[in-house]
Order: structure tokens, then sequence, then C-alpha cells
């Protein structure tokens, strides 16, 4: 297509790619906010959804945990949900971003600032 022009087709070559991972990238942002993942701790007593992206979006409590003399083994289980929560929303977040990448011929494992 730009044959002659040396480098300066590769160049348009690249911004033409960057352009497309640019909106590809705008597009996962965009389902990562939909996607869920739910963390829990204590056998499930407690548990924690989040977006993908890592947003807190619930949080559920077994009310038969509420003994006032174990209130700080209440807050141990919130916030062991919350982590674990956290912990695979940035698993999923990672999961998605390698499908995307794959098809770009980017190097696999690659970080990306969000």
């Amino acid at each position: 297509m730009l044959k002659g022009l040396g480098q300066l087709g590769d160049m348009a070559g690249m911004m033409k790619k960057a352009q497309e991972m640019q909106t590809k990238m705008a597009e996962m942002q965009d389902e990562l906010s939909s996607i869920s993942v739910t963390g829990e701790s204590g056998a499930g007593l407690v548990t924690a959804t989040a977006t993908a992206k890592g947003d807190l979006t619930a949080l559920d409590i077994n009310p038969s945990i509420f003994h006032p003399d174990e209130k700080e083994v209440v807050e141990d289980l919130i916030l062991a949900a919350i982590k674990d929560a956290q912990v695979k929303a940035a698993e999923r977040s990672q999961s998605e971003m390698s499908k995307l990448t794959e098809g770009m011929g980017l190097p696999a494992g690659m970080k990306f600032p969000f």
C-alpha cells in the first residue's frame, strides 16, 4: 500500500494498530465494569462481590456471625472476603486483557497501566 515510503509505511501501520488497540481497550474497560466476581471467607459466611475492575458492589453477611464478643472475627471475615474478591477481580481482568492482546501480536503477560 505504501511501497517506496520505507519506514513511513511501517509507522502508518503501527499508528493504525495503536488506534485499533486504543478502541479495543476502551471497549474492554466497559466490559470489565460489567463482569462480576465473588470472594468469600468463613466458608461462605461472608461474601463480597466486585467488578473485574475491582469496584466492590455488594457485601453479604450471614446473620449467624453477629455475636458482640466476636466483633474482631467478623471484621476479619469481612476483610478476607473483600480481599478475595479483589484478587479474583485482578485475575479476571488480566485474563480478559490477555484475550484482547493475543490477537494483536503483543507479548504474553504484558502489563497495562490499569
